[in-house]
């Protein structure tokens, strides 16, 4: 079972990777899936693309960037997330602090395990993305309850969301989460089915 900060809102500039199919590995290299917990992948974020060779940051990776630094939100070239089927990958993300990825098109597997683990993987229309892209810092506004990004020109823009998974991120729970704090109505409905 994964808890986790319950996620109604993400308020922040962006951060850009304008490549397009920056698959799993990129996120985070398959040498350092060695761990189960989540606490201090962040450091191995993107590890072959921030860090030089001595180990120091590269000043050409646009997350080392001093205008990145904090930001939650990344937006990213097409296909983000493809690749193997890695849950370390929503994990360094979330522990390099971020909460939110838009792209106009997010691998399935990828979405699929971010959102279990309280990333929100945003699709949006690919001029917008390229719009993003070509200004980053900017501030954006996601209402995840209302599955809308707000640009600063005040456009409101949907984004699709699965309502279980919607609700998960609310509420800060994944999947097993949700159904055990509901564990007193399935015990209540057991009992009467049982004794009929």
């Amino acid at each position: 079972m994964t808890n986790h900060a319950a996620l109604t809102r993400v308020r922040s500039r962006t951060a850009c990777l304008t490549d397009s199919n920056i698959d799993t590995d990129r996120i985070i290299p398959a040498r350092f899936l060695t761990t189960t917990t989540r606490e201090g992948l962040g450091r191995f974020a993107f590890n072959d693309w921030r860090y030089r060779e001595d180990g120091s940051p590269d000043p050409a990776f646009a997350l080392n960037a001093p205008e990145a630094q904090g930001a939650q939100i990344l937006v990213t070239g097409r296909n983000f997330g493809c690749g193997s089927s890695r849950e370390h990958a929503p994990w360094a993300l979330r522990d390099f602090g971020l909460r939110a990825v838009i792209s106009a098109e997010i691998a399935d597997i990828f979405r699929s395990n971010a959102l279990k683990n309280g990333l929100l993987p945003v699709v949006l229309d690919a001029a917008v993305v390229d719009e993003l892209l070509a200004n980053p810092g900017i501030e954006l506004d996601i209402d995840i309850a209302a599955s809308r990004v707000t640009l600063p020109d005040g456009r409101s823009l949907a984004f699709p969301i699965d309502g279980f998974a919607r609700t998960c991120l609310l509420e800060g729970v994944d999947q097993l989460g949700y159904l055990l704090k509901h564990s007193a109505s399935i015990q209540a409905y057991e009992d009467v089915y049982h004794a009929r």
